[in-house]
């Protein structure tokens, strides 16, 4: 049960089949890899190439003109509305953002809540989205939807744990593609292979955030 007094959100991880070569939905004319953010390091470029194939996940770029968190890697997601369970919440943005219909049968379960600090709690909700999946992203809110592979997970290179000045908790990186995903998603991600894939229940709670994803 979620608790009244917290704000609140969730996130729909959704499990996929892909093909190599299937990385990229884009509903836009246009790229805006670059648009609204600097790149962490001069080997990566930003770009999520060949990360697909085989068991998958959905990850979205989000639009660089939004409000908030512009142009950052996001797995579908936002705030509850009023009455709305996570769950709910989770399948809702689901279809708005990426044209997915999917009901409550397809809930896998729950990973672990992840507080931010702009002062949500979120929680992620694991859903088996099959095979064929027709994408349909919402370009006012999503420049393109990738199939990753959940063996870019389990990379050589991943996790990354780096020591800010501005807190005593690690900051988590996971690398895919030719870019880094951070926290809260980067946090999902890690414990989805953690438990998912290895059997883990080691805790992601604590992982820090950078700092400008703190807003």
């Amino acid at each position: 049960m979620t608790d009244p007094t917290k704000r609140h959100a969730a996130v729909a991880v959704v499990l996929v089949d892909s093909e190599l070569g299937e990385d990229r939905v884009d509903p836009v004319s246009v790229d805006e890899w670059n648009a609204g953010r600097a790149m962490p390091a001069a080997h990566l470029d930003g770009r999520m190439v060949d990360v697909s194939g085989g068991a998958a996940f959905l990850l979205c770029r989000r639009a660089s003109r939004l409000s908030s968190h512009a142009a950052q890697w996001a797995l579908p997601g936002g705030r509850l509305d009023p009455g709305e369970t996570a769950i709910d919440a989770a399948l809702r943005e689901l279809r708005e953002e990426v044209g997915i219909e999917l009901s409550d049968s397809a809930v896998l379960g729950l990973l672990d809540d992840y507080p931010t600090r702009s002062g949500y709690v979120i929680t992620p909700v694991v859903v088996w989205g099959g095979g064929r999946l027709d994408l349909r992203p919402a370009p006012d809110e999503v420049v393109a939807v990738y199939r990753v592979g959940l063996h870019q997970l389990q990379r050589d290179d991943s996790p990354r744990f780096i020591s800010i000045p501005e807190s005593p908790r690690p900051v988590v990186q996971i690398p895919l593609g030719n870019d880094l995903i951070h926290a809260p998603t980067g946090a999902v991600l890690l414990q989805l292979r953690w438990l998912g894939l290895e059997g883990r229940a080691d805790p992601v709670d604590e992982l820090e955030q950078p700092v400008f994803a703190w807003k």
